[in-house]
């Protein structure tokens, strides 16, 4: 991450999946890369979300509003030059059919209600982050395989998709069209270097963000790297 973001230099990197608690998160790494504003919400080996800033970050919201102190750290949203990020980890579901998988749904329906509740359309909003969910046939290598699995299945599709329609706009499709590339690949039967793949991350902004999202991509270098992730980074730029 840090070779990256020495070639990148981005202004804000939301992360997901930590699985690093709090006190060893390696804040002075991060901040000796330029990273000045700093905000995590981490467990133990599951979960964990952080916001890496290179301006202040106001406002900040760790979990649902309500949730125990022990909830799973999967959501943090704070506001960076007067754009509010929301930084998501949405749970990954197991196998339909199963408590896990309707726990899926049932997040996703609470994060469309904190929207509904916390925020205008009409105000600068990004919705970032590790979906769990390949929306559209164009984002899966081969949408017959899978059709009733999860992260394609009709119930995870539509249930993400109540949450766009609080009125986001899908950065990468508005600025790439018709363009099937993947954001994840296991790291099994050398899946990558078959491009066979899945868009699950997404970055998402409310209309006044969209209007002034000049670029969108999704940079699969970092991915070839050694012992990578099996995520590659989605990027947006804006001139604010």
């Amino acid at each position: 991450m840090l070779d990256w973001c020495a070639v990148n230099r981005p202004d804000v990197l939301c992360l997901q999946e930590t699985k690093c608690v709090d006190s060893r998160f390696p804040k002075q790494k991060l901040r000796a890369a330029g990273f000045d504003h700093i905000e995590f919400h981490g467990e133990k080996a599951y979960n964990g979300v952080a916001i890496l800033s290179r301006h202040r970050i106001y406002g900040l919201q760790k979990t649902f509003p309500g949730d125990a102190d022990d909830a799973p750290r999967r959501l943090i949203a704070g506001t960076v030059n007067g754009i509010r990020v929301v930084n998501v980890y949405v749970p990954h579901g197991t196998a339909l059919g199963t408590d896990k998988f309707d726990l899926k749904l049932e997040w996703l329906s609470r994060l469309r209600k904190y929207l509904d509740d916390g925020f205008e359309r009409d105000e600068n909003v990004l919705l970032c982050g590790d979906l769990n969910v390949a929306l559209h046939e164009l984002d899966v290598w081969k949408p017959s395989l899978w059709k009733d699995k999860t992260h394609f299945s009709k119930p995870e599709r539509d249930a993400l998709l109540n949450v766009k329609r609080w009125g986001f706009i899908d950065l990468f499709r508005q600025l790439n069209d018709e363009a099937r590339e993947y954001s994840w690949w296991s790291n099994f039967h050398h899946d990558f270097e078959k491009d066979r793949g899945l868009r699950i991350d997404h970055l998402w902004a409310s209309s006044p963000m969209a209007e002034i999202c000049i670029g969108c991509s999704i940079d699969k270098t970092p991915r070839s790297w050694e012992h990578p992730s099996d995520h590659a980074p989605v990027v947006a730029e804006f001139l604010v």
